[in-house]
Protein backbone atom coordinates (compact mmCIF):
# COMPACT_ATOMS: atom_id res chain seq x y z
CA UNK A 1 0.00 0.00 0.00
CA UNK A 2 1.45 3.35 -0.99
CA UNK A 3 1.95 5.95 1.72
CA UNK A 4 0.03 8.45 -0.42
CA UNK A 5 -3.14 6.56 0.53
CA UNK A 6 -2.64 6.95 4.31
CA UNK A 7 -4.29 10.03 5.76
CA UNK A 8 -5.72 11.25 9.06
CA UNK A 9 -8.98 9.57 8.05
CA UNK A 10 -7.46 6.15 7.29
CA UNK A 11 -9.04 3.36 9.32
CA UNK A 12 -6.85 0.80 11.10
CA UNK A 13 -7.28 -2.98 11.30
CA UNK A 14 -4.85 -5.52 12.70
CA UNK A 15 -4.01 -9.08 13.59
CA UNK A 16 -2.87 -10.07 17.09
CA UNK A 17 -1.16 -13.22 18.33
CA UNK A 18 2.26 -14.45 19.40
CA UNK A 19 4.45 -15.08 17.50
CA UNK A 20 3.02 -13.02 14.65
CA UNK A 21 5.90 -12.22 12.25
CA UNK A 22 4.96 -15.18 10.02
CA UNK A 23 1.45 -13.83 9.34
CA UNK A 24 0.46 -13.30 5.71
CA UNK A 25 -2.59 -11.26 6.76
CA UNK A 26 -1.05 -7.75 6.44
CA UNK A 27 0.09 -8.44 2.89
CA UNK A 28 -3.25 -9.99 1.91
CA UNK A 29 -5.51 -7.33 3.45
CA UNK A 30 -3.45 -4.33 2.37
CA UNK A 31 -3.41 -5.64 -1.20
CA UNK A 32 -7.21 -5.96 -1.07
CA UNK A 33 -7.70 -2.50 0.44
CA UNK A 34 -5.46 -0.99 -2.22
CA UNK A 35 -7.13 -2.93 -5.03
CA UNK A 36 -10.63 -1.84 -3.93
CA UNK A 37 -9.55 1.72 -3.01
CA UNK A 38 -10.71 1.29 0.60
CA UNK A 39 -9.24 3.78 3.08
CA UNK A 40 -7.84 1.25 5.56
CA UNK A 41 -4.40 0.02 6.61
CA UNK A 42 -3.70 -3.36 8.23
CA UNK A 43 -0.86 -4.09 10.68
CA UNK A 44 0.29 -6.89 13.01
CA UNK A 45 0.91 -6.76 16.77
CA UNK A 46 2.66 -9.38 18.89
CA UNK A 47 0.19 -9.75 21.78
CA UNK A 48 0.46 -12.42 24.48
CA UNK A 49 -2.67 -14.01 25.90
CA UNK A 50 -2.63 -11.98 29.11
CA UNK A 51 -2.43 -8.76 27.07
CA UNK A 52 -5.62 -9.40 25.10
CA UNK A 53 -7.93 -7.35 27.39
CA UNK A 54 -5.66 -4.33 26.89
CA UNK A 55 -5.60 -4.92 23.14
CA UNK A 56 -9.40 -4.98 23.00
CA UNK A 57 -9.59 -1.79 25.02
CA UNK A 58 -7.14 -0.19 22.59
CA UNK A 59 -9.38 -1.35 19.74
CA UNK A 60 -12.26 0.59 21.29
CA UNK A 61 -10.11 3.62 22.14
CA UNK A 62 -8.57 3.92 18.66
CA UNK A 63 -11.92 3.08 17.02
CA UNK A 64 -10.31 0.29 15.00
CA UNK A 65 -12.75 -1.31 12.60
CA UNK A 66 -11.50 -4.87 12.92
CA UNK A 67 -9.08 -7.29 14.49
CA UNK A 68 -8.04 -10.79 13.45
CA UNK A 69 -6.89 -13.07 16.26
CA UNK A 70 -4.51 -16.00 16.03
CA UNK A 71 -2.91 -18.31 18.58
CA UNK A 72 -2.77 -18.17 21.55
CA UNK A 73 -5.30 -15.35 21.91
CA UNK A 74 -8.60 -16.70 20.52
CA UNK A 75 -10.22 -17.80 23.80
CA UNK A 76 -9.29 -14.61 25.65
CA UNK A 77 -10.57 -12.58 22.69
CA UNK A 78 -13.99 -14.24 22.86
CA UNK A 79 -14.22 -13.53 26.58
CA UNK A 80 -13.62 -9.83 25.93
CA UNK A 81 -16.30 -9.40 23.24
CA UNK A 82 -19.73 -7.88 23.83
CA UNK A 83 -21.43 -10.37 21.51
CA UNK A 84 -20.49 -13.61 19.76
CA UNK A 85 -21.63 -15.26 16.54
CA UNK A 86 -23.21 -18.72 16.94
CA UNK A 87 -19.95 -20.46 15.93
CA UNK A 88 -17.80 -18.33 18.24
CA UNK A 89 -20.27 -18.87 21.11
CA UNK A 90 -20.32 -22.67 20.75
CA UNK A 91 -16.52 -22.87 20.40
CA UNK A 92 -15.76 -20.26 23.06
CA UNK A 93 -13.15 -18.62 20.84
CA UNK A 94 -12.99 -15.79 18.31
CA UNK A 95 -10.58 -15.18 15.45
CA UNK A 96 -12.31 -12.12 14.03
CA UNK A 97 -13.62 -9.09 15.91
CA UNK A 98 -15.70 -6.34 14.31
CA UNK A 99 -16.02 -3.00 16.06
CA UNK A 100 -19.59 -1.75 15.63
CA UNK A 101 -19.44 1.74 17.16
CA UNK A 102 -17.61 0.54 20.27
CA UNK A 103 -19.49 -2.76 20.53
CA UNK A 104 -17.13 -5.67 19.82
CA UNK A 105 -18.69 -8.58 17.92
CA UNK A 106 -16.64 -11.79 17.90
CA UNK A 107 -16.77 -14.27 15.02
CA UNK A 108 -15.03 -17.54 14.14
CA UNK A 109 -14.20 -17.70 10.43
CA UNK A 110 -11.87 -20.75 10.48
CA UNK A 111 -14.73 -23.16 9.80
CA UNK A 112 -16.24 -20.82 7.23
CA UNK A 113 -12.85 -20.64 5.52
CA UNK A 114 -12.50 -24.42 5.46
CA UNK A 115 -15.99 -24.98 4.04
CA UNK A 116 -15.66 -22.18 1.49
CA UNK A 117 -12.39 -23.75 0.36
CA UNK A 118 -14.30 -27.00 -0.13
CA UNK A 119 -16.95 -25.10 -2.12
CA UNK A 120 -14.19 -23.54 -4.22
CA UNK A 121 -13.30 -27.13 -5.16
CA UNK A 122 -16.93 -28.06 -5.92
CA UNK A 123 -17.66 -29.77 -2.59
CA UNK A 124 -20.60 -28.88 -0.32
CA UNK A 125 -21.02 -30.16 3.26
CA UNK A 126 -24.80 -29.73 3.36
CA UNK A 127 -26.53 -33.10 3.65
CA UNK A 128 -23.21 -34.96 3.93
CA UNK A 129 -21.70 -37.20 6.57
CA UNK A 130 -18.22 -36.13 7.68
CA UNK A 131 -15.48 -37.96 9.52
CA UNK A 132 -13.05 -35.56 11.19
CA UNK A 133 -9.80 -36.48 12.93
CA UNK A 134 -8.58 -34.06 15.59
CA UNK A 135 -9.62 -32.30 18.75
CA UNK A 136 -7.91 -28.91 18.53
CA UNK A 137 -9.07 -25.49 17.44
CA UNK A 138 -9.18 -26.20 13.70
CA UNK A 139 -11.16 -29.42 14.17
CA UNK A 140 -13.64 -27.73 16.51
CA UNK A 141 -14.19 -24.80 14.14
CA UNK A 142 -14.81 -27.16 11.20
CA UNK A 143 -17.19 -29.37 13.19
CA UNK A 144 -19.26 -26.46 14.43
CA UNK A 145 -19.46 -24.64 11.09
CA UNK A 146 -20.23 -27.86 9.20
CA UNK A 147 -23.19 -28.52 11.50
CA UNK A 148 -24.38 -24.92 11.06
CA UNK A 149 -23.97 -25.34 7.28
CA UNK A 150 -26.26 -28.37 7.24
CA UNK A 151 -24.04 -31.46 7.55
CA UNK A 152 -26.13 -34.59 8.13
CA UNK A 153 -23.76 -36.27 10.57
CA UNK A 154 -20.25 -35.77 11.97
CA UNK A 155 -18.02 -38.46 13.45
CA UNK A 156 -15.07 -37.06 15.42
CA UNK A 157 -12.03 -39.24 16.12
CA UNK A 158 -9.27 -38.31 18.54
CA UNK A 159 -6.85 -40.10 20.84
CA UNK A 160 -8.36 -40.56 24.29
CA UNK A 161 -6.26 -37.89 26.01
CA UNK A 162 -7.08 -35.22 28.61
CA UNK A 163 -8.88 -33.17 25.93
CA UNK A 164 -11.30 -35.98 25.04
CA UNK A 165 -14.02 -34.91 27.53
CA UNK A 166 -13.88 -31.37 26.09
CA UNK A 167 -14.45 -32.78 22.59
CA UNK A 168 -17.45 -34.73 23.89
CA UNK A 169 -18.81 -31.56 25.51
CA UNK A 170 -18.45 -29.67 22.22
CA UNK A 171 -20.37 -32.44 20.45
CA UNK A 172 -23.24 -32.01 22.93
CA UNK A 173 -23.24 -28.24 22.33
CA UNK A 174 -23.39 -28.76 18.56
CA UNK A 175 -26.34 -31.14 18.82
CA UNK A 176 -28.14 -28.75 21.17
CA UNK A 177 -27.67 -25.94 18.64
CA UNK A 178 -28.30 -28.04 15.52
CA UNK A 179 -30.49 -31.05 16.49
CA UNK A 180 -30.67 -32.23 12.86
CA UNK A 181 -26.93 -33.05 12.88
CA UNK A 182 -25.89 -36.27 14.62
CA UNK A 183 -22.45 -35.90 16.22
CA UNK A 184 -20.45 -38.74 17.78
CA UNK A 185 -16.99 -38.78 19.38
CA UNK A 186 -14.90 -41.95 19.13
CA UNK A 187 -11.47 -43.04 20.38
CA UNK A 188 -9.05 -43.11 17.42
CA UNK A 189 -7.60 -46.31 18.85
CA UNK A 190 -10.78 -48.06 17.66
CA UNK A 191 -9.59 -48.58 14.09
CA UNK A 192 -12.55 -50.81 13.20
CA UNK A 193 -14.93 -47.97 14.06
CA UNK A 194 -12.68 -45.54 12.18
CA UNK A 195 -12.87 -47.65 9.03
CA UNK A 196 -16.63 -48.10 9.34
CA UNK A 197 -17.29 -44.37 9.73
CA UNK A 198 -15.07 -43.39 6.79
CA UNK A 199 -16.77 -45.97 4.55
CA UNK A 200 -20.13 -44.42 5.49
CA UNK A 201 -18.89 -40.84 4.98
CA UNK A 202 -18.76 -38.57 1.95
CA UNK A 203 -15.98 -36.36 3.37
CA UNK A 204 -12.88 -37.27 5.43
CA UNK A 205 -10.96 -34.41 7.07
CA UNK A 206 -7.57 -34.38 8.76
CA UNK A 207 -7.52 -31.56 11.32
CA UNK A 208 -4.37 -32.73 13.11
CA UNK A 209 -0.71 -31.85 12.51
CA UNK A 210 -0.03 -35.38 11.25
CA UNK A 211 1.39 -35.04 7.76
CA UNK A 212 2.96 -31.64 8.38
CA UNK A 213 6.74 -31.32 8.05
CA UNK A 214 8.73 -32.95 9.64
CA UNK A 215 5.97 -35.60 9.99
CA UNK A 216 5.27 -35.61 6.26
CA UNK A 217 5.83 -39.36 6.03
CA UNK A 218 2.83 -40.00 8.32
CA UNK A 219 -0.92 -40.12 7.77
CA UNK A 220 -4.12 -40.58 9.79
CA UNK A 221 -4.99 -43.45 7.42
CA UNK A 222 -3.03 -46.71 7.24
CA UNK A 223 -5.71 -48.93 5.71
CA UNK A 224 -6.03 -47.95 2.05
CA UNK A 225 -9.35 -49.79 1.73
CA UNK A 226 -11.15 -46.83 3.37
CA UNK A 227 -10.63 -44.74 0.22
CA UNK A 228 -13.92 -45.50 -1.50
CA UNK A 229 -15.57 -44.12 -4.61
CA UNK A 230 -17.13 -40.70 -4.03
CA UNK A 231 -15.06 -39.91 -0.91
CA UNK A 232 -13.60 -36.41 -0.69
CA UNK A 233 -10.43 -36.20 1.41
CA UNK A 234 -9.43 -32.80 2.80
CA UNK A 235 -6.48 -31.70 4.91
CA UNK A 236 -5.89 -28.63 7.07
CA UNK A 237 -2.13 -29.12 6.69
CA UNK A 238 -0.59 -26.98 3.91
CA UNK A 239 3.14 -27.66 4.38
CA UNK A 240 3.63 -29.81 2.39
CA UNK A 241 0.83 -28.84 0.03
CA UNK A 242 0.20 -32.50 -0.82
CA UNK A 243 0.35 -34.57 2.37
CA UNK A 244 0.77 -38.33 2.45
CA UNK A 245 -2.95 -38.59 3.22
CA UNK A 246 -3.87 -36.65 0.08
CA UNK A 247 -1.31 -38.48 -2.04
CA UNK A 248 -2.67 -41.88 -0.96
CA UNK A 249 -6.28 -40.76 -1.38
CA UNK A 250 -5.64 -39.42 -4.88
CA UNK A 251 -3.87 -42.64 -5.85
CA UNK A 252 -7.04 -44.53 -4.87
CA UNK A 253 -9.34 -42.33 -6.94
CA UNK A 254 -10.58 -39.85 -4.31
CA UNK A 255 -11.04 -36.13 -4.86
CA UNK A 256 -8.61 -34.24 -2.59
CA UNK A 257 -8.52 -30.71 -1.17
CA UNK A 258 -5.36 -29.30 0.44
CA UNK A 259 -5.21 -26.89 3.37
CA UNK A 260 -3.76 -23.76 1.81
CA UNK A 261 -7.05 -22.33 0.57
CA UNK A 262 -8.51 -22.40 4.09
CA UNK A 263 -6.19 -19.51 5.02
CA UNK A 264 -7.36 -17.41 2.10
CA UNK A 265 -11.06 -18.11 2.55
CA UNK A 266 -11.15 -17.49 6.30
CA UNK A 267 -9.50 -14.14 5.57
CA UNK A 268 -12.08 -13.46 2.86
CA UNK A 269 -14.90 -14.15 5.33
CA UNK A 270 -13.40 -11.69 7.83
CA UNK A 271 -12.83 -9.10 5.07
CA UNK A 272 -16.52 -9.25 4.18
CA UNK A 273 -17.47 -8.76 7.84
CA UNK A 274 -15.23 -5.68 8.05
CA UNK A 275 -16.07 -4.03 4.73
CA UNK A 276 -19.24 -5.59 3.33
CA UNK A 277 -17.29 -6.22 0.12
CA UNK A 278 -15.80 -9.28 -1.58
CA UNK A 279 -12.05 -9.71 -1.32
CA UNK A 280 -10.33 -10.09 -4.74
CA UNK A 281 -9.82 -13.80 -4.13
CA UNK A 282 -8.78 -14.85 -7.62
CA UNK A 283 -6.01 -12.23 -7.72
CA UNK A 284 -4.76 -13.22 -4.27
CA UNK A 285 -4.73 -16.87 -5.32
CA UNK A 286 -2.38 -16.04 -8.17
CA UNK A 287 -0.14 -13.84 -6.03
CA UNK A 288 0.12 -15.75 -2.76
CA UNK A 289 -1.83 -19.00 -2.85
CA UNK A 290 -0.72 -20.76 -6.03
CA UNK A 291 -1.11 -24.53 -5.80
CA UNK A 292 2.18 -25.39 -7.46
Amino acid sequence: MGTERISAATGVLCVIGSPIKHSLSPVMYNYAFDRLALDYVYVAFDIKEDQVPEALQAMRTFKMRGMNVTMPDKIAAAKGCDELSPAARIIGAANTIVNEDGRLIGHMTDGIGFNNNLRDHGVEVKGKKLTIVGGGGAATAIEVQSALDGARAISIFNIKDKFFPRIEETAKKIMAEVPSCEVKVVDLADQDAFKKEILESEILINATVLGMKPMDDKSIVNDMSVFHEGLVVADTVYNPLETKLLRDAKAHGCKVVNGRGMLLWQGEAAFRLYTGKDMPVEELKQLYFKEE
